[in-house]
């Protein structure tokens, strides 16, 4: 297996759905008391990114409309605000939902469409905060059925090189450019591993990587497993992922994460 071998800060994102529907966490935290002490826990627990999200992008899920979206992420991450300086990070594709995020408090924007609908590039650009550009393969209610690709390393790697050069075309420093290859969002088992094998090329980019693996179905594919029941298995993809080449860590198990990342360090890869 290739790992990187220059040091470099690798930085956890606690996973916060204020959802009803979300595949792993969806109505644990649909209100704001359970919603703000989770985030309170994960800050605790050595979380260096909160993202806040609330609206389900997992397969099959249908969309929420702009009002229901912002009621139940502006409440949150304007609490977390009032009790901590942790970056947020606001799980969204909706402008106006971008737009009362970042006056929130909120400091990043993560696109699973990658910022193609509507003026949502142009808004983001105009709200000058880092983004996240996901790569996804059809919608949230069509991504599952049969993805395919010709080379899917060379396609989601394609795909995310043309998004940052828009993203630089509308304005957007490259500093502020993430980019997240989409496991689980339009990929079989195979593709997952594939992408997950090929980590250090998408590094080759030239701007951080994010990768979200953390109790999803390929995992459970592996293991048999439902998803509260993928502890062990999101760890194992997350030291893999580390050694790969992973800036950000997109995870729901944050104390356990940091635990096991800690070995990692102490290798001297990461930092």
């Amino acid at each position: 297996m290739s790992t990187l071998t220059i040091s470099r800060q690798l930085q956890l994102m606690g996973v916060i759905n204020t959802t009803p529907d979300s595949f792993s966490d969806g109505g644990k935290f649909d209100t704001l008391a359970k919603a703000l002490t989770q985030a309170q826990q994960m800050i605790a627990a050595g979380a260096d990114i909160l993202d806040i999200g609330g609206e389900s992008t997992r397969p099959g899920s249908q969309a929420v409309d702009e009002q229901e979206e912002l009621a139940r992420t502006i409440p949150l991450i304007a609490a977390i605000r009032e009790i901590s300086s942790i970056p947020i990070s606001i799980d969204t594709n909706k402008p106006a939902v971008m737009c009362a995020a970042v006056d929130a408090g909120a400091n990043i924007i993560n696109s699973t469409w990658a910022l193609r609908l509507g003026d949502s590039l142009q808004v983001a650009a105009e709200l000058a905060v880092p983004v996240c550009f996901m790569h996804m393969q059809g919608t949230p209610e069509t991504m599952q059925q049969e993805p395919s690709y010709r080379d899917v390393v060379a396609e989601v790697r394609e795909f995310l090189q043309g998004r940052i050069d828009a993203a630089l075309a509308a304005g957007i420093a490259l500093h502020n450019i993430i980019i997240d290859p989409g496991f689980g969002f339009g990929k079989t088992l195979e593709h997952n591993l594939l992408l997950l094998k090929s980590l250090p090329e998408f590094r080759k980019l030239g701007v951080q990587l994010l990768v979200g693996m953390s109790r999803k179905g390929m995992i459970g594919a592996i293991l048999h497993k439902p998803a509260d029941q993928r502890l062990y298995g999101s760890l194992a993809a997350a030291v893999i992922a580390a050694l790969q080449g992973a800036d950000i860590l997109r995870v729901h198990d944050v104390g356990e994460t940091a635990d096991a990342l800690a070995i990692v360090r102490a290798l001297g890869q990461v930092t």
